[in-house]
C-alpha cells in the first residue's frame, strides 16, 4: 500500500489496481477544526487532476476537495455521509472519502511521498 499527498492536502492511497482510496490529512482536519457536512461525488463520475470532486464544511469554513489524479469514482464512503466527524476522528482511515480508478499512474507516481509531505507542512 503506497500513500501519496497533494499540496492541497488530500491523500490517495493504491490499495490495489482497481481502486485508489481518498481523504483528507491530518493537516487539514486540523486547520478545518469540526466536520459538519461533508458533499461527496457522484459515483461513475470521471473527474481531471485538479478537478473539484467535493466539499467539506466544518464549524470554521468549506473547503473545497481536489482530485488527486484523473480518474472515476467508483464508490463513496457513506459512513462520512452519515457521520462527518469521521474526518476528524480518523480522516486518514474511516474516514476517507472516496474511491476511483485511477486512469494515468504517471500522476500518482508524481504526488508527493510522506517525506516530502511532511517538508511541505514545515513550510506553512
Amino acid at each position: 500500500m503506497t500513500t501519496k499527498f497533494t499540496a492541497d492536502h488530500e491523500w490517495i492511497n493504491i490499495e490495489d489496481h482497481e481502486a485508489a482510496v481518498v481523504g483528507i490529512t491530518l493537516h487539514a482536519q486540523d486547520a478545518l477544526g469540526d466536520v459538519v457536512y461533508v458533499d461527496l461525488p457522484e459515483v461513475g463520475r470521471s473527474y481531471a487532476k485538479g478537478e473539484v470532486s467535493g466539499v467539506v464544511e466544518s464549524v470554521k469554513a468549506a473547503a473545497d476537495i481536489y482530485m488527486p489524479v484523473t480518474g472515476e469514482v467508483v464508490e463513496v464512503n457513506e459512513a462520512l455521509r452519515e457521520n462527518p466527524a469521521l474526518a476528524n476522528s480518523d480522516p486518514m482511515g474511516e474516514g476517507w472519502f472516496f474511491k476511483v480508478k485511477v486512469t494515468d499512474m504517471a500522476q500518482f507516481d508524481e504526488l508527493m511521498d510522506p517525506p516530502g509531505y511532511d517538508a511541505l507542512l514545515k513550510t506553512l
